[in-house]
């Protein structure tokens, strides 16, 4: 006797409850409708049924693929910091330039900077993932070799300097006179000399 029938009357069903089969898939969705919810409530006050439903499968597959509610926040953090630390590379001789690319970065995915304060309120200051960490010392040795070879200003060690320009980019969102050019500006004061 042939199951050709179940399988195909199994894969209507599915279709028809809009289940997602495909673990890709199914990942990609969890993870986007966890971008909403954690943007929107917190790691405390998000809810793994809603984030679920959004995405139109069962809460298991969230603990089966991330292990748990904070592991699904780790993972989509650490995708979100990965998209910008590749978008947007440093550039240690146009730090101006660097600072309004991640102004613009920000501005087009602004749930990034309620993630990462999320990430600080329940985790502390202190505590950074690793990706973010990891650009981070990139990031600092790139400055403190373009201040060595004197193509920018030593006034600030680079550690300083470099949280000063992003800070000064996310500053911008909470001003109601944010723009690029403010925050281009600014760098480019900072580090004349």
């Amino acid at each position: 006797m042939s199951t050709n029938w179940l399988v195909a009357s199994t894969n209507r069903l599915v279709k028809l409850a809009g289940v997602v089969r495909d673990k890709e898939a199914t990942k990609a969705k969890l993870l986007e409708a966890a971008l909403d919810e954690f943007a929107e409530y917190g790691i405390a006050g998000a809810r793994v049924d809603r984030i679920a439903a959004k995405a139109g499968c069962n809460k298991a597959m969230i603990y089966a693929y991330f292990g748990s509610k904070e592991g699904l926040f780790d993972q989509l953090l650490k995708i979100q910091i990965d998209h910008v630390v590749q978008s947007v590379p440093i550039t240690p001789d146009d730090l101006p330039g660097y600072a309004g690319r991640l102004f613009d970065a920000y501005q087009e995915e602004p749930r990034l900077l309620r993630l990462a304060a999320y990430h600080r309120l329940e985790n502390g200051f202190d505590t950074i993932p690793e990706p973010e960490a990891q650009a981070h010392r990139h990031k600092v040795e790139a400055i403190a070799q373009a201040q060595v070879e004197g193509k920018i200003t030593a006034v600030f060690n680079a550690t300083d300097l470099l949280d000063l320009v992003v800070h000064m980019s996310i500053l911008a969102f909470s001003t109601p006179n944010a723009s690029r050019d403010l925050v281009v500006r600014s760098v480019e004061r900072l580090i004349a000399e």
